[in-house]
């Protein structure tokens, strides 16, 4: 069926990539096709330029389709950046007898409670993510559909951003021609391409190093416990590069990508890379070890920033599965163990292939994790609202069945509440 083909759309800083997938029956993800271009209008994960972004947008698109060969018509979209921010909140709903069993209907009413939060001026709930369930004095339920109780609490955590970034998102994927079917949080996006359900269950940090801006997502015990977004990326490296060793940018990310290290003790003090001079001047020579140390401090920032986030959390002590790091500047050669160095926990590169069925190398690399991610997501909500459809006929002729929610894919509330609100705006202004 046509509908079981998701697209994701990530909007990233330096790359908008359109992610074209389908579900196997074995229940992995096939890769159709995929598009990529430069990201010209967003700057640190936020929309900058809209005419710009809605070029690059319909260049991605049209390469996916011409690679995946069908028409696509509806995304899934990625949101990032600085203005991203997360809390913790307590919902609690009373029902009106012991005797029902809980639904899934029961679960979205206390989740829909939680998008009525008033936040500050200029900022939108984006997801309210459930944690942990309370049924009367039964504490710690993870999933209490089928059970029975009177008063439903729950644990949540709510992810804040702004209304006027989200909604600029919206105009750019609706003058590019397509329909925004659901907005995702980026992190938790790659999260779900690189991390094995064993490690979340033990507690694990996910940590997504895009151009602009680093993603960190914590679990523990399943279930997602703190988010957040740094205002530094691998383009300011590339910026470093460009000021230390006085080349232009295009050469800088060159460098960075061909011969770039996160240790400058691995490299030789005699190591030298020549770049050609600009109109016939003379080459420049670079030394790879000044380069490493140029890369090095930098990277150092970084971590050092993601290591205060992972100790805010409260988690620090319980990460057995220690970091998973992906997104482009996951391929920097020697960054895990630079990061392993910094924080003491184990470290590894997640490639976005837990999901993918086999033959999907092309994408199977961390710069991707993003855009495998939002097909996963995409599947997850597509799920979500078959189940509830379903649900809906059995309560007309019998007992409703128990329904899970797949973690972290709760979005219809936000959708009907901001995207009414943003065509809304949109009639306005035409």
């Amino acid at each position: 069926m046509e509908s079981d083909i998701i697209v994701g759309l990530d909007i990233g800083t330096t790359k908008i990539v359109a992610m074209v997938g389908k579900r196997n029956e074995h229940g992995k993800i096939e890769i159709l096709g995929y598009g990529k271009a430069s990201s010209l209008g967003v700057k640190r994960g936020v929309v900058a330029n809209i005419d710009r972004t809605v070029q690059s947008i319909k260049t991605a698109i049209e390469e996916a389709e011409k690679n995946a060969e069908v028409v696509i018509s509806h995304v899934h979209v990625g949101i990032a950046g600085q203005h991203i921010k997360s809390l913790q909140h307590h919902g609690v709903i009373s029902r009106e007898d012991y005797e029902t069993e809980i639904t899934q209907k029961d679960i979205d009413n206390l989740t829909q409670e939680m998008y009525k939060l008033v936040m500050l001026p200029g900022e939108e709930i984006i997801h309210a993510l459930p944690q942990e369930y309370n049924i009367d004095n039964e504490r710690g339920i993870k999933d209490p559909v089928g059970m029975c109780g009177r008063r439903m609490e729950a644990n949540y955590h709510i992810i804040t951003g702004q209304i006027a970034a989200a909604k600029n998102i919206y105009k750019c994927v609706s003058r590019a021609n397509l329909e925004t079917s659901s907005l995702i949080l980026e992190p938790l996006a790659s999260a779900e391409a690189v991390l094995s359900p064993e490690e979340k269950e033990a507690g694990v940090a996910l940590v997504d190093i895009g151009g602009g801006t680093t993603d960190i997502a914590i679990f523990h015990e399943g279930i997602i416990r703190h988010t957040a977004v740094i205002a530094l990326g691998g383009d300011i490296i590339t910026e470093d590069i460009k000021e230390g060793c006085s080349i232009i940018k295009d050469q800088a990310e060159m460098l960075k990508i061909r011969f770039g290290s996160a240790l400058a003790s691995e490299s030789r003090e005699n190591e030298i890379v020549s770049i050609p001079g600009l109109r016939g001047r003379d080459p420049k020579e670079i030394s790879l070890k000044n380069l490493a140390n140029i890369i090095q401090a930098r990277m150092e920032d970084i971590v050092e920033h993601i290591f205060y986030e992972i100790k805010n959390s409260g988690y620090a002590k319980k990460l057995i599965g220690g970091i998973v790091v992906t997104g482009g500047g996951a391929k920097l050669t020697h960054v895990a163990q630079l990061i392993e160095y910094i924080t003491g926990l184990d470290t590894r590169i997640g490639y976005p292939n837990e999901h993918l069925a086999k033959g999907a190398d092309e994408v199977a690399s961390p710069m991707y994790a993003t855009s495998v991610g939002l097909v996963i997501k995409g599947f997850e909500n597509l799920d979500l609202q078959r189940a509830k459809k379903q649900a809906e006929n059995n309560q007309h002729t019998h007992q409703p069945k128990p329904i899970s929610t797949p973690r972290g894919s709760i979005f219809d509330a936000i959708f009907a509440k901001t995207k009414g609100f943003f065509e809304d705006d949109n009639e306005k202004n035409n």
